[in-house]
């Protein structure tokens, strides 16, 4: 599965009005990890910024007079996204000015979802957490994303954060194969017997280094910030030991 994050920076906030792209940043996924294949490209948009959208992006004309116009990069920027699923936050916003800039390239390369899919990661928020702010750093804050990094606004920036907060959105504990209760019909008596210690067997003792309990720890507290403050290895921690253990 190839899936790609995407973000843009423009020079204000309609392309209806003239404005353009000045820089598109996009992170590539392989089967859900980062491959190291980035896209990023500063565009010279042959306009004015808006007011205030400098101080978002912290771009200026002049660092951008010598940069490629889109029409120099589009080929290799569909190429890019040819057959992905295109990730983006607020994907209207984005799309729309993407759109604009291929019209402008030439009738001949279409619109966005001529050549990926795309995924609105804002939609997928509103409906996980209905009535909240859903901006970028909200959920950061909610899934417990690291962006304090993030001063201003930038495409690649943005896109590695958004990276981030889309396996937080989707990354439920049915992914490790327990699925949840509800799904299985199940109560927690069912989620209890089912990893009883005399069910599972005797295991190997394995001590655990420092860092490996830290990042343990960190993991179970997005789990638990996901779960409405309990996530299964709550529930598995309270089971009874077993009565012998082998050791190594």
């Amino acid at each position: 599965m190839r899936q790609i994050i995407l973000d843009t920076e423009t020079t204000g906030l309609e392309w209806k009005k003239g404005n353009r792209v000045v820089e598109i940043g996009c992170v590539e996924l392989l089967e859900r990890r980062p491959s190291g294949r980035n896209f990023h490209k500063y565009l010279k948009p042959d306009c004015e910024f808006e007011p205030g959208a400098q101080e978002v992006t912290g771009l200026t004309l002049e660092f951008l007079a010598d940069k490629p116009r889109f029409e120099e990069v589009v080929e290799e920027f569909l190429a890019y996204i040819d057959g992905a699923e295109v990730i983006i936050h607020n994907a209207a916003f984005d799309v729309g000015f993407l759109d604009n800039e291929l019209r402008l390239a030439g009738s001949q390369y279409g619109k966005v979802t001529d050549h990926c899919s795309v995924t609105d990661t804002l939609a997928m928020a509103r409906a996980r957490f209905p009535g909240q702010r859903n901006s970028l750093d909200a959920l950061c804050k909610r899934l417990g994303v690291d962006n304090t990094h993030r001063h201003l606004h930038g495409g690649l920036l943005d896109a590695q954060i958004l990276g981030d907060v889309y396996i937080a959105l989707t990354s439920g504990q049915e992914e490790i194969g327990f699925g949840t209760m509800e799904e299985e019909g199940g109560d927690a008596a069912q989620v209890r017997h089912a990893f009883d210690a005399s069910n599972v067997g005797l295991r190997a003792r394995v001590t655990p280094t420092a860092g490996e309990l830290e990042a343990h720890a960190k993991r179970l507290e997005k789990l638990r910030a996901k779960g409405g403050g309990s996530c299964l290895w709550d529930v598995l921690e309270a089971l009874p030991a077993p009565v012998a253990e082998a050791t190594v």
